[in-house]
Order: structure tokens, then C-alpha cells, then sequence
């Protein structure tokens, strides 16, 4: 048993998903040409004011409501000042003295993970390090962008209970809608804080991971670092406050300057924007607006659905997941079909091609089509498989294909009898095998059956009309 203990805080940044920027109205939709979706406000320039957007203050609302925060009725903004190139103003304007939502938590397995604010600031722009011509570029379209960032205590011990707790922020800030949770395309960006100390000691000097960008290189990065700096106290080496770069590729990380602490940035007041009150009938219009949350639906969907606890864990990580699941299952009469088509179907398509199920967009009266042709018997599973693909690829109409590509079911009985005969009397030793209770060849005689039948027979009237013919 080891020693030490690991000791992680998180600092989650989220953009939120209003159509224009916290401070004024440049639009906040992701790509376009570089500086392009920039102006005097965005840009710093002299003589810019700012104007606080009322929508991403709601969006801020909501999530901290969602994650059971207390409101901070009287807020404002403050100015947070460091040079960095891809902040043209040289400060951020951010919220240190009173952050919007305080002393909130999320609950994941056996334990809480208590959040200690959660605070409103802007975007910077981004750095494009061009390799061929071994020049750094800028491109301002995301300064302004609003962001929230949501700093937890050091409440997690291990690579799986932070993962656990960054999945279960995003879930919900995606159920909320306040923001798509993209990682891969820096909507929501986990910075790790981590220490480790020996067991019931005081805790050790953290360092911060920045900027990582999926779940797997989160635990990668709390253990690789974890094994880093035990290394360090063992062979008597100092750790340092530093900021560093997990790089996923050599598994490493690498430090690229000391860790600031508060007073280096010199907060001060931003005087162009005025403190804002949080009214109590803003407060009642959110809470009575709140989308269902995950957790919500971990209780609602085994009651009212019949689906198992493993079922709904998968449904629930992905808001896309959620709206296909409930709205076909109201079509086909049929959740827990619905829910197995989706997990075992949908998601094994989506993981064979490499596509992330947050950006899945399935037309539920299509899907719903196809579980129930499959359910009826008018097309197998395979053929149901082979629409699921082709409607996965383009917005086809799923009786049309299915008529256009001749897989329609055979259930004929008369045509299926003729079949099995023609199997039986053709493989004579396997049917004496079967009959002197060797059960496993029934597979191999029914794949001959659905192969006379061209993979377009009915599974459930071969099997029965196989077995009745081997009594």
C-alpha cells in the first residue's frame, strides 16, 4: 500500500452558449477566419465600454442553481491583470472579491465534492503555433467569449473521482443547455490542482495542470503527475508552486512558469462596469425554468421506464443520448428496445467511426421507424442495422430504403418451410448431432436457413420453425 495520497482540486472553465460575447455584441460561434469576430470592446481598444450581457449572467445562474451553489445577490466585476499576448488588454475582467455562486457541490459515487465558487470572466484569444514557418500567431475571435469557471475544493483522492466529477458537471451543464461542453473544441477546459502529501500529513505544494481537454487526459495526467512528485519527495527534492503543460503524447508533463497567487495579478474594481443585484424574482423565474437534471433522471428512468441503473448511467452521460432515448420511446411504446438500440447499436456505430456522441443528431421519428419495423418482424436486426447506418449518414426515408434494397423480412410460412427442409435434408449429420444432443450446431443450422433466405428471414419464425422441424 502506498505512502501517499493524492490530493486534487479542479478549476473547470465553460463557455457559455449566448449567441454574442459578455461585453458586447461580436458573435461567439466557434471557427471563421481569424479576427474576424472581434471589435473595439472585445479588442481593448481606447474609449471601448463595456455592456454586461443579461443572458450569460442567466446561463451563470442556472448553473450554479444545478449544482446546489448559493447566490450572491449583490455582484460585480473586477479587473485581473497579466501580459500575455492573446489578451489585448493586458487584464481580464473576472470576479475575485464576489463571485456569483458560492459553496455549491456535486455528488458522485460515495462521496461529495464540495464547490467553492463559482465566478463569471471572459474568454482570452488563442495562440497558433505555426510549425512550418516557426511563428507564433493571434487570433482574437474568442476574447470576450463568456466563461465561467467553477473551482471545487481539494476534495478528490483519485484519477476516477475527478473524472467522475467532471463528468457529472458536464452533464448537467449540458442538461441545463447553458452550454454545449465541448471539449474538443475548448468549450469546457479542465485545469488539475494537484498535491500529494503523506497519509494524515498537511497537504504538499500543488501544481496546475492547464487547460486539459479530454476526460482520458485527465487521469492521465493525475496519475502521471501524482507518480512525479512522490518520485520528487523520495529522492529528497523540493517541489515547486509552478504552472505546467500536460503533454498527452509523452506522457509527461512540463513547466512553464511559477504559479501566480492572487496579489501578482493586482485585482482592482473595473470601474466601467457597475455592481449588479440578483433579484429574488430572477432567481424564482430560473428555478421554476430549470431543464430536468441528470441526477433527476437516474431516479425518474428505471420507475418509469424499466430500465436497469447501468442502462440509464449511459443515457444520462449525454444530453444527445436523453432526447433521442425519450422521444423515440414515446413513439415506439417500446424503452427499453429504444435504450438497447441506443447503447448497443447507435453507440457502437458512433465508436467504430470515431464520432463523439455529444454531436449525435438523429431524426427520433426515423429511429423510432426502424426499432419498430425490427420489432414487427418486417425487417430483421441486420437490415434494422444497415438503415440505422445509412440514416446515420444522411437524412434518408427509412420505408423507402428499406423497399429500394430489398430487406423486407420473409416470414412467409410457406417459403420459410421450404427453406429449413431443404437445410435439413442437406446436412444430415448435423441434425443426427443435434438430435443426440449436441445443441450448439442449431447455430450453424439456422445461419444455413437465414443464408437460403439471403439474410432476409425473420429470426424468431426460423428458430421456431427450425426447432419444430428437428423434434
Amino acid at each position: 500500500m502506498s505512502l501517499y495520497e493524492t490530493v486534487v482540486g479542479l478549476e473547470i472553465h465553460v463557455e457559455l452558449a449566448t449567441e454574442s460575447k459578455v461585453f458586447c455584441g461580436c458573435s461567439t460561434k466557434f471557427g471563421g477566419e481569424p479576427n474576424t469576430k472581434v471589435c473595439p470592446v472585445c479588442m481593448g481598444l481606447p474609449g471601448s465600454l463595456p455592456r454586461l450581457n443579461e443572458k450569460a449572467v442567466e446561463y451563470a445562474l442556472r448553473a450554479g442553481l444545478a449544482l446546489n451553489c448559493e447566490i450572491t445577490r449583490n455582484a460585480k466585476f473586477d479587473r485581473k491583470h497579466y501580459f500575455y499576448p492573446d489578451l489585448p488588454k493586458a487584464y481580464q475582467i473576472s470576479q475575485l472579491y464576489l463571485p456569483l455562486c458560492v459553496n455549491g457541490y456535486v455528488d458522485i459515487t460515495g462521496k461529495r465534492v464540495n464547490i467553492r465558487e463559482i465566478h463569471m470572466e471572459e474568454d482570452a484569444g488563442k495562440l497558433v503555433h505555426d510549425l512550418w514557418t516557426d511563428e507564433t500567431l493571434v487570433d482574437f475571435n474568442r476574447c470576450g467569449v463568456p466563461l465561467i469557471e467553477i473551482v471545487t475544493q481539494p476534495d478528490m483522492r483519485t484519477a476516477d473521482e475527478v473524472v467522475e466529477t467532471v463528468r457529472a458537471i458536464r452533464a448537467a451543464l449540458a442538461a441545463l443547455g447553458v452550454s454545449d461542453v465541448k471539449m474538443q473544441e475548448g468549450s469546457m477546459r479542465v485545469d488539475v490542482n494537484l498535491s500529494v502529501r503523506e497519509f494524515g500529513h498537511e497537504f504538499g505544494t500543488r501544481t496546475e495542470m492547464k487547460n486539459i481537454n479530454s476526460l482520458k487526459s485527465i487521469a492521465r495526467a493525475v496519475a502521471g503527475e501524482s507518480k512525479r512528485q512522490i518520485e520528487l519527495i523520495e529522492t529528497g527534492k523540493k517541489i515547486t508552486q509552478e504552472t505546467r503543460r500536460w503533454d498527452d503524447n509523452k506522457d509527461t508533463s512540463y513547466a512553464m512558469r511559477v504559479k501566480e497567487d492572487a496579489h501578482d495579478y493586482r485585482y482592482m474594481p473595473d470601474p466601467d462596469l457597475s455592481p449588479f443585484l440578483i433579484t429574488e424574482e430572477q432567481l424564482t423565474h430560473i428555478r421554476r425554468t430549470q431543464p430536468e437534471l441528470p441526477e433527476a433522471k437516474r431516479l425518474r428512468y428505471p420507475k418509469e421506464y424499466g430500465l436497469s441503473a447501468y442502462d440509464t448511467d449511459i443515457l444520462i452521460s449525454e444530453r444527445t443520448l436523453c432526447v433521442l432515448f425519450e422521444g423515440a420511446a414515446e413513439i415506439t411504446r417500446k424503452p427499453k428496445d429504444t435504450a438497447n438500440w441506443i447503447i448497443g447499436e447507435v453507440l457502437s456505430i458512433l465508436k467504430e467511426r470515431g464520432e463523439p456522441a455529444d454531436e449525435l443528431s438523429l431524426d427520433k421519428d426515423k429511429f423510432a421507424r426502424i426499432i419498430t419495423l425490427v420489432a414487427d418482424g418486417a425487417i430483421n436486426r441486420a437490415a434494422g442495422r444497415r438503415v440505422l447506418r445509412a440514416l446515420l449518414d444522411s437524412d434518408i426515408d427509412v420505408d423507402a430504403y428499406v423497399k429500394q434494397n430489398g430487406l423486407e423480412a420473409i416470414g412467409g410460412a410457406s417459403v420459410v418451410d421450404d427453406a429449413v427442409k431443404k437445410v435439413v435434408a442437406a446436412n444430415a449429420d448435423s441434425v443426427a448431432k443435434f438430435r443426440s444432443g449436441s445443441e450448439k450446431v442449431f447455430g450453424f443450422l439456422m445461419g444455413q436457413v437465414m443464408k437460403e433466405l439471403k439474410g432476409k428471414g425473420d429470426p424468431a419464425a426460423l428458430k421456431k420453425a427450425l426447432e419444430e422441424a428437428l423434434l
